[in-house]
Parts: structure tokens; sequence; C-alpha cells
């Protein structure tokens, strides 16, 4: 494949985002196949590829997809990028990855990003927090003068931790009129910490609970996508697919604002 012209953003000004936490590809559908699959987090099975696969057919609907816990490259991924592989499997022809633990030859714990559009500027952003490692992804797509900013993030576990890291995410959010924070976040969209996150930000609050944890049944609402106010929400939902992780992906459509230029990249066969 190589690239060829450039075009606009869609016609109808909408932008098609999903985020998912990927669990590496290990299809938990049951409480106790968090012992029982443990081993896929260290070694490497063949039903990792397939799910993988099955899911980046569907991918092609998008237009920037959010990754969490894919892997850079290590032995239970066959020493492959899934991020880079997912890449080329679902046709974008932009990626970036970002490690946030690096085990060596054992694993390689990323985030990753997926785009049919050219972002302007990439960057790794390293979160505060007492465990080293929580990293997020900040990409900017369009003019310097009138910018739209995505960050992908994987939030700690602990709650300190995650106020300290959303408040060190809300002044780089405050820098740009247009921003979308994407990813696994850890908690709910009432927590405290997130309602803190909206009080300094012009984010939207969600108007309803999408429920992606776990996966068999959900009843967390802790996967995210948030957008800032002059982003006009058009659909949010959990897309139809099959058990590829402990959770679930959450998918947004949403309409841009006039003067808000994006650059999309035709791919020739």
């Amino acid at each position: 494949m190589q690239e060829n012209s450039v075009s606009p953003v869609r016609e109808d000004g909408v932008l098609h985002l999903m985020s998912y936490n990927v669990q590496v590809g290990i299809s938990s559908s049951k409480p106790h196949h968090y012992l029982l699959h443990s081993w896929k987090h260290l070694l490497p099975h063949t039903q990792r590829f397939a799910n993988i696969d099955q899911l980046c057919h569907e991918l092609h609907r998008y237009d920037i997809v959010g990754l969490q816990e894919v892997d850079a490259g290590s032995l239970r991924s066959n020493f492959i990028n899934l991020t880079e592989y997912m890449a080329h499997l679902a046709g974008f022809p932009h990626w970036y990855h970002q490690i946030n633990r690096n085990l060596g030859h054992l694993a390689r714990h990323s985030n990753g990003l997926l785009s049919q559009y050219k972002p302007a500027e990439i960057r790794d952003l390293k979160l505060p927090g007492m465990i080293p490692g929580r990293r997020a992804i900040m990409a900017r797509y369009g003019s310097e003068a009138n910018p739209l900013v995505v960050f992908v993030l994987h939030l700690a576990l602990g709650k300190r931790a995650r106020m300290n890291q959303l408040a060190y995410v809300a002044e780089m959010i405050n820098e740009y009129p247009h921003a979308i924070v994407m990813g696994d976040l850890n908690t709910a969209a009432d927590s405290s910490e997130m309602l803190e996150l909206f009080r300094r930000t012009r984010l939207h609050e969600p108007l309803e609970e999408i429920h992606t944890f776990p996966s068999w049944r959900p009843r967390k609402h802790i996967d995210h996508i948030l957008v800032t106010t002059d982003l006009e929400v058009q659909d949010v939902h959990i897309p139809a697919l099959p058990t590829y992780s402990d959770h679930l992906p959450i998918a947004m459509s949403l309409r841009l604002p006039a003067g808000l230029e994006l650059t999309r990249q035709a791919i020739v066969v």
C-alpha cells in the first residue's frame, strides 16, 4: 500500500471514535478466567491473534481508536508490536504506541493510537504517580491556530494517583480549544476525581452511564470518551462485538465545529 492524496475530514463533519482496553487479546468471559488464563499474560497463545484479527475487521468504520493494554513486542505477542500490527491489518495509515511498563522479553505493556487522520504532533506524556509507568498519548490534529487534541489514557488503580493524573491532564486540556479524552480511567463519572476534572475543564460530563466492565456482566462505568463542550456528541454506545477482553469497547460519533479541519490520507493498494 502507499499513501496517495490528502482529503479533508468527512463531508458530514462527523468523527467516529473508539476506545478499547483489549487486555492483550485475552478473551476473558468469566471471573475464573483471571486465574485459568493468567498464563496468557506472559506466554503466547494462538487465540490471541485470532481475537485481534477479528477485532481489526471491525475497526475500519472508526477514524481514531485509542487502545489500552496492548503489547509493544514481547514473548506473549510473538515479539510483534500489536499497535503496529492492528494499524496495518485494519488500514490505519497513522499509528503510535507508548510503553507503560517494560518487562523486557516477558511483556511490554503499552497504550496505542490508530488514526485515519495525520496528527500534526504526537507527545508522550509521563503521568504523575508513586508507581512509575503510567503514561498518556497526546495527538494534536489540525492547525496550530485551531487544533483538536486527543488524549489516550490508562489511569492508575489508586484514587490519589488518579486525582493527580487527571489534574495534570486538566492543565493540558485547558491549553486547547477542542479536546477529546479517551481510555480506561479506572473510575466512574461521578467519582470525586472525575467531578474535579469536569470542574476544572470544559469537558462534557456523560449524559448516561455506559457500563463496560467486566465484559461478561458489565456494571462499572470506567471506560470513557470525554469531549469539550464545543464538540457535538451525536451518539455513544458499546459496539456489538464478541468478547475479546475483560472490558467492552466504547464508541462515539461527534460533529466537529465549523472551521476545524483535519487531513485524511487516502490509501491506494
